[in-house]
């Protein structure tokens, strides 16, 4: 272990030569409009980047890219951003998760439609959904400013150089002042680029490619022979497990039940397929009935399984026990959500859902391809 850096102007050195050959060029939002390199110091669209750091957050850039260059097409400025509705803007980042993020943009598009770009890093940490280290990446990257950052990859990087004994997240403040005290301030956005670069294609989670990594000859984790060793984490408790009953619900007008949830937590303002959490020693179908009549004040009959399927949070796992059913009274009423609609289930596409409801929509447009739409031709829902 150590607790000081080694040779930070080595470092800077071997970083930037590395990163001249090797790093990921051609990042669009870290280019000129033109697609050519900017100069040192020269400022960029701090829409861009913007957008891009909070894509960036929780979701590698391979993943986010193309979801970027969608939004640039859809909103191409923040006034468009700003003046889209939420339903626009979470249709457009669905399938990307974390929707708090998208929610958090739109809100912060409007203050800075209104009052132009912060250019401190106070300004951008007094908007929604900015921490230090996304607030350091967008005035270095759209400014060149010399603000350092620590997001997951510049943590490992930092925690295997040193051989750090402790999780990063009980040392931050070390972990911070290592950052900054590396940072080349002469060319804080290309530097900062470099560090992230090389967390993301070198200095990997589990299969680190220490034989290209231009800092081998200064770390401590590869001195001791099992860089993989590092960060140190905490123990962590297993994912809670969970049940959830979802009920399809269809008219006789061929139309299906859906709600749109609270704005609150990650999935927040998303419409989904009612249902909810299966309690103890209770049957799914009673589950169902149960969660559609506390939640939506209806009655319903609960038909045929439709589809089963798990999905998995950072937190937590899901397994959704999804069932078709027929509404039998009870007029719906947001009971738990922000409102409830009655929609042709064709329209389904206009509405933004959590990632797991997309297999489900699947699975109702391939169940009623091959059997029709109960109610309408003396179809009947088959029995649960």
């Amino acid at each position: 272990m150590r607790e000081a850096i080694p040779d930070p102007w080595a470092l800077r050195r071997d970083l930037l030569a590395w990163w001249t050959l090797h790093g990921r060029q051609g990042i669009p939002w870290k280019l000129r409009p033109d697609g050519s390199e900017p100069l040192d110091g020269e400022p960029l669209c701090p829409f861009r980047i913007w957008t891009a750091e909070v894509m960036l957050q929780q979701t590698q850039l391979a993943v986010m890219r193309p979801y970027w260059e969608r939004w640039m097409l859809a909103f191409p400025s923040v006034d468009a951003l700003a003046e889209a509705s939420q339903q626009q803007v979470l249709l457009l980042w669905q399938g990307l998760g974390y929707y708090s993020r998208a929610r958090r943009m739109h809100q912060a598009a409007g203050r800075l439609a209104a009052q132009g770009w912060p250019g401190d890093l106070e300004g951008w940490l007094a908007l929604p959904g900015i921490g230090r280290s996304t607030a350091g990446s967008i005035l270095s990257s759209a400014l060149d400013r010399p603000c350092p950052i620590l997001d997951g990859n510049v943590r490992r990087v930092l925690a295997r150089l040193l051989a750090w004994p402790q999780p990063p997240q009980r040392s931050l403040a070390q972990f911070w002042r290592w950052s900054e005290e590396l940072l080349d301030v002469q060319r804080p956005r290309v530097f900062n680029q470099a560090l992230m670069d090389l967390g993301a294609t070198v200095c990997t989670p589990r299969r680190p490619r220490c034989g290209e990594c231009p800092w081998r000859p200064h770390c401590a984790a590869y001195a001791a022979g099992d860089p993989t060793r590092y960060p140190v984490k905490d123990v962590s408790s297993p994912p809670l497990f969970q049940v959830i009953g979802v009920g399809v619900v269809l008219d006789g007008a061929a139309r299906v039940l859906i709600d749109q949830r609270l704005e609150e937590g990650l999935l927040g303002g998303l419409w989904e397929f009612p249902g909810g959490k299966q309690e103890p020693d209770e049957l799914i179908v009673d589950t169902i009935r149960r969660e559609l009549r506390e939640e939506l004040a209806i009655e319903v009959e609960v038909g045929e399984e439709l589809i089963r399927l798990e999905h998995a949070y950072s937190h937590k796992r899901l397994r959704f026990i999804v069932h078709l059913c027929r509404w039998s009274s009870g007029e719906p009423q947001p009971l738990a959500s922000q409102q409830v609609r009655w929609v042709e289930p064709e329209r389904l596409v206009e509405f933004p859902f959590p990632a797991a409801n997309a297999r489900i929509i699947a699975a109702l447009h391939t169940w009623l391809g091959r059997h029709g739409t109960p109610g309408h031709a003396g179809l009947e829902l088959p029995s649960a």
